[in-house]
């Protein structure tokens, strides 16, 4: 797919291919959740644009191949059992980095949609604390 995509991308940037929202794979165990984030019309769940899907590929691509000039202050969140994206990748991310101040938080059993979990309220917390803490740093 990556050695055709940019041909497709320039040829038929328009085309749409394959629905964005990984129907049959779960992303929360919130069922309810779930329902109201489906229900909200900003929620793009149609099909992905191939200039889209090539620009993910790309922008993915490069930072694969970069990992070790990211210098900035980052934090990845990643369930454990996400099915969507591979942890593993994450961890990757986290170890190849160069960045002083970064930060990685697995949640053990965790699905794809962190803030749409149940444990939303924890996982938010996490994401101001580590703000907090990052900001408190680089005013120092």
């Amino acid at each position: 797919m990556q050695a055709v995509a940019p041909i497709f991308s320039l040829i038929a940037p328009k085309f749409q291919f394959k629905g964005a929202n990984k129907r049959g794979i779960p992303v929360s165990r919130d069922p309810a959740a779930l329902l109201a984030k489906y229900s909200d019309p900003l929620v793009y769940t149609g099909p992905i644009r191939v200039r889209t899907g090539h620009e993910i590929l790309r922008i993915s691509s490069y930072l694969l191949h970069n990992l070790k000039k990211v210098t900035v202050p980052f934090v990845v969140l990643h369930g454990t059992a996400d099915r969507v994206t591979d942890p593993l990748a994450s961890r990757e991310l986290y170890t190849e980095a160069a960045s002083r101040h970064k930060d990685l938080r697995l949640y053990e059993g965790f699905l794809h949609d962190l803030l749409f979990e149940p444990e939303r309220d924890e996982i938010a917390a996490d994401i101001i604390g580590w703000m907090d803490r990052t900001l408190g740093l680089q005013a120092v």
